[in-house]
């Protein structure tokens, strides 16, 4: 199994620590790639809008660029993010930002129809839920059919501080979610995916896109002529 792991921090607290407790509990030969924000994605959106007409014209497609091709060659994403202030960190904000041209409403790849992906988000309070509702949230417009989300209160500012009740619970929690990810490794776009893949697809062939790129791209892969990206050719 290809794992992509995007961190939305460059130390390893609480949030990595169960991120990576779940890649080493899943079962079978794997092969991992990971990345820390901001160190290895250090951008804001600058708004112009290239991307839109071409991916490579953003002026940080450098960075970008090596990031996708490895999700786009994983069977698993994994997306990991402390709250900070009832929302993801700022580097994940800024990740998702960068690559809004993922969205089905844009310019959506192929290969994210058919991958799993989970998000995992901790706080010391509230806010863990909220946190990776959003990061989900784009990853189903992203088009990926199957995504788990797990937040938790760790009650703690570091893992080392995590009270070994809470740990105990969280292994246990990464063990069964492990087991699902092993077991159920290929996924099918449900009913969500299928109506919002439609949804845009009417936008685009009525000209409300937000470019004529977008449409051209849709055409190019005839997902205005009947043809699915959950469907193999």
């Amino acid at each position: 199994m290809k794992i992509v792991i995007i961190n939305g921090q460059n130390h390893k607290g609480s949030t990595w620590n169960i991120g990576n407790l779940l890649t080493r509990k899943i079962a079978g030969e794997k092969e991992i790639k990971e990345y820390f924000l901001p160190k290895d994605l250090n951008h804001f959106c600058a708004g112009c809008y290239a991307c839109l007409e071409a991916r490579e014209r953003c002026p940080y497609w450098m960075e970008k660029e090596p990031i996708l091709q490895d999700m786009q060659k994983a069977d698993l994403l994994i997306f990991t993010s402390p709250n900070y202030c009832m929302m993801p960190s700022a580097p994940m904000k800024a990740l998702l930002d960068l690559f809004f041209t993922n969205w089905m409403s844009h310019k959506p790849l192929e290969e994210m129809f058919s991958k799993r992906a989970v998000v995992i988000s901790t706080a010391a309070g509230a806010g863990a839920k909220k946190a990776a509702k959003l990061i989900a949230d784009n990853l189903t417009n992203w088009g990926i059919p199957k995504i788990d989300s797990y937040a938790a209160v760790v009650n703690a500012v570091n893992w080392d501080m995590v009270p070994p009740k809470k740990k105990a619970k969280i292994e246990k929690d990464m063990e069964r979610l492990a087991k699902k990810l092993s077991r159920h490794r290929k996924v099918a776009a449900g009913i969500k995916t299928r109506i919002l893949f439609w949804f845009y697809g009417g936008m685009q062939k009525a000209n409300w896109g937000a470019s004529a790129a977008e449409k051209e791209y849709w055409s190019e892969n005839g997902w205005l002529s009947g043809r699915k990206p959950w469907e193999k050719q």
